[in-house]
């Protein structure tokens, strides 16, 4: 029986939405991730500057944004021009999922919300590759990546990385659905407001993991570093990777 527990992981909880460090991961090694190296959260525009300082004190020096280039445009990002932070855009969404008129959003009324996380691994490989060159070379303090509430496309990256960690799927799947639990304060007002065929859309249903885990399984035989591999990232880049998180 796994040991793990996401609860270990909470940072900043009542300051900044769905903040967790990638670390203490049990992984197939027999070891576990390392803290502070890579941490996720919630979207930064929705904190305060207090909120942002506190990331900054606690060690955060490059930022990744996974959020749509409307997105960005709407809200900002408090870390874009700090020049104490690396800051990147890297959106891993394109359109708009503030609009139910969207193409993908108009998807996910008939579809769960791992087929789009399939339809990510399907049609922005690079990009996602990008992220994950980011944060293999950024090794300046922490790396914080994000999207809008945490949970999504952060998850997707989050998923990746503990996947070539060694992390079992038990463990990623509670990685994944603990985060509607840690926003939910947040997200259930806006559930309210959303038609029915859309309320999924804001929750982290454990069925949306599994569905992406099982779609690695059948393409790449369960092994995401061929997917990486696919993607353009050769073995040294991978192992690089690999070994940001977990100890050689």
């Amino acid at each position: 029986m796994s040991k793990y527990n996401p609860d270990s992981q909470r940072l900043f909880i009542s300051d900044i939405l769905n903040c967790r460090d990638l670390g203490g991961m049990p992984v197939s090694s027999g070891r576990t991730t390392l803290d502070n190296i890579f941490i996720r959260s919630g979207s930064p525009a929705l904190i305060s500057d207090k909120a942002k300082e506190i990331l900054k004190t606690h060690g955060v020096r490059t930022v990744i944004d996974l959020r749509s280039v409307s997105e960005l445009k709407t809200h900002g990002n408090p870390f874009e021009h700090d020049d104490d932070v690396s800051f990147y855009s890297v959106p891993l969404f394109v359109g708009n999922p503030e609009s139910d008129n969207d193409p993908v959003m108009d998807f996910l009324r008939t579809h769960h919300l791992g087929d789009f996380y399939v339809m990510m691994l399907n049609e922005l490989g690079p990009s996602i590759v990008k992220v994950l060159r980011i944060l293999k070379d950024n090794k300046d303090g922490i790396c914080l990546f994000h999207c809008a509430h945490g949970k999504d496309r952060t998850g997707v990256i989050a998923a990746i990385i503990y996947l070539l960690a060694g992390a079992s799927e038990e463990d990623i799947i509670t990685n994944y659905k603990i985060s509607y639990d840690y926003a939910r304060f947040f997200l259930d007002p806006l559930i309210e407001k959303k038609s029915d065929d859309m309320k999924h859309t804001l929750r982290s249903d454990a069925i949306n993991m599994q569905i992406l885990l099982d779609y690695i399984n059948k393409e790449y035989n369960g092994d995401i570093r061929i997917y990486l591999r696919s993607n353009g990232m050769n073995d040294n880049e991978i192992n690089e990777l690999r070994n940001r998180i977990v100890k050689p």
